[in-house]
């Protein structure tokens, strides 16, 4: 009784086999018989992604200005003095020791950045002992006051503050308080991390003189947008009359800054030729005479 049971339970599970494997062969010449339709097109059009910055300002761009105490508003004096105590303690807990000494300080005017006040800090206790950071405080209250050193009794903090990360990422914080309705021009954005950053920058060409026959020039500002992902804008900075110096700035494309740097340019050597005027002499021919 057991073996027929057996028996049957095996034919059973032979049949389900061979149903199953019958209808995978059938559905698989199902599929095989089928005519394939013509492939679907999907258009895709090409979308221009925007850069964070304004690309038509740089022949008209405010460039950087500095102002003393006594040329600030009422306005802003006021706001200085209110976020005295938050600038005392950030600058204190990086060492920068505000409350020792007598401190100085300009205002950093910068259009690229108009919803904060921009500080230069420094203090001179005599040769190799200067001390210099930057501040920002935000107009509106929306944000935090934020420091930038740039020298501590003559040295720099953990690297120079044109390629250091904290100088770089109180950059974009600094930014993102803005609150952009329109892209800032790019030009200005540039000379704007260079002030924050020790600089007092001028984007601006040397004229030729016509007394030198050298004359170094150096390139004119570029903005770059690499693959739609990055954009880098260049300027040479003439301040420095030792030395002009180029800035380099590489920023993703939703604006955050993501390396910054500063060497020595690259000048191109001029020569001023001067026009010569070249008198025109007429040359008489001899004319043999009809007697030789």
């Amino acid at each position: 009784m057991k073996c027929m049971e057996r028996r049957t339970l095996v034919s059973v599970f032979t049949s389900v086999m061979f149903i199953a494997t019958f209808g995978a062969v059938l559905a698989a010449q199902t599929v095989r018989e089928v005519t394939p339709s013509e492939p679907r097109i999907k258009e895709v059009i090409p979308v221009e992604r925007p850069i964070p910055f304004s690309t038509g300002a740089r022949d008209n761009v405010e460039l950087i200005k500095f102002r003393t105490v006594d040329q600030m508003t009422e306005k802003d004096r006021n706001l200085v003095a209110d976020a005295e105590s938050s600038i005392s303690e950030r600058a204190g807990f990086l060492g920068l020791d505000f409350n020792g000494g007598k401190w100085n300080y300009e205002q950093v005017v910068c259009s690229a950045i108009p919803n904060h006040i921009l500080l230069r800090f420094a203090r001179n206790n005599g040769t190799g002992d200067v001390s210099v950071f930057s501040a920002s405080i935000p107009r509106d209250g929306d944000g935090r006051v934020r420091i930038i050193p740039i020298q501590m009794r003559g040295y720099s903090l953990f690297s120079p503050a044109p390629i250091n990360a904290m100088t770089i990422s109180a950059f974009n914080h600094i930014r993102a308080e803005e609150h952009f309705a329109t892209p800032p021009d790019w030009l200005g954005t540039g000379l704007c991390y260079a002030a924050l950053a020790g600089g007092r920058p001028q984007a601006v060409l040397p004229a030729e003189s016509s007394e030198n026959w050298k004359s170094p020039l150096a390139g004119p500002p570029k903005l770059e947008i690499q693959n739609g992902r990055n954009v880098i804008l260049s300027f040479v900075d003439i301040s420095a009359t030792a030395r002009p110096m180029e800035w380099t700035m590489n920023f993703d494309i939703r604006g955050n800054l993501l390396k910054a740097m500063h060497r020595p340019a690259e000048l191109i050597q001029t020569k001023v030729v001067h026009p010569v005027s070249i008198s025109t002499a007429t040359t008489e021919a001899k004319v043999p005479s009809p007697e030789n």
